[in-house]
């Protein structure tokens, strides 16, 4: 090697580069260019459809967690309307329950109100036969025989059906 002064020569006295023979660099050479070549080749073919499918994990990953937290907000508010559902319908039956108690109350009231003025219509029936038949018997003083004719009589005039309504 040549050195003179401060200065460092890379090139010797016979050619060679760093004290390198030649078919040495030119390996080098032509290794350093199928790394690169190799590289380039695993980039296209392996680095990258890994490094698109990581990306699409992570993007699917994403999305899970979204739809899992709207997913949780959504049953929230389910349980939530169910709850208010479940009162409103507790609610309702109870009212349904007041209102036909009523009705049934009113019904029964109604009832006995009809069976009281049936009883009043059958008294004054009762009545206006007595006083019929008593208006026959003054008008005729009759025996016991005649008296009971009377009296088939005056339910004949009166009327079957009203005895059996």
């Amino acid at each position: 090697m040549n050195l003179s002064g401060n200065t460092f020569v890379a090139i010797a006295a016979d050619g060679r580069l760093f004290g390198l023979d030649p078919q040495l660099l030119f390996d080098a050479a032509v290794t350093a260019v199928n790394v690169f070549v190799l590289f380039l080749l695993l980039t296209f073919i392996l680095f990258n459809p890994v490094r698109n499918m990581l990306k699409k994990r992570q993007d699917k990953i994403t999305s899970d967690r979204e739809n899992a937290e709207n997913d949780k907000k959504e049953a929230s508010a389910l349980s939530d309307a169910r709850k208010t559902a479940m009162h409103n319908e507790t609610k309702i039956i109870d009212e349904a329950k007041a209102e036909a108690a009523r009705i049934i109350e009113r019904a029964n009231v109604e009832a006995e109100l009809e069976k009281q003025k049936v009883a009043d219509e059958v008294k004054q029936q009762i009545v206006t036969v007595a006083a019929v038949m008593a208006s026959k018997l003054v008008a005729r003083s009759i025996d016991e025989k005649d008296s009971n004719a009377l009296i088939e009589e005056t339910l004949n005039e009166m009327g079957e059906k009203t005895w059996l309504s």
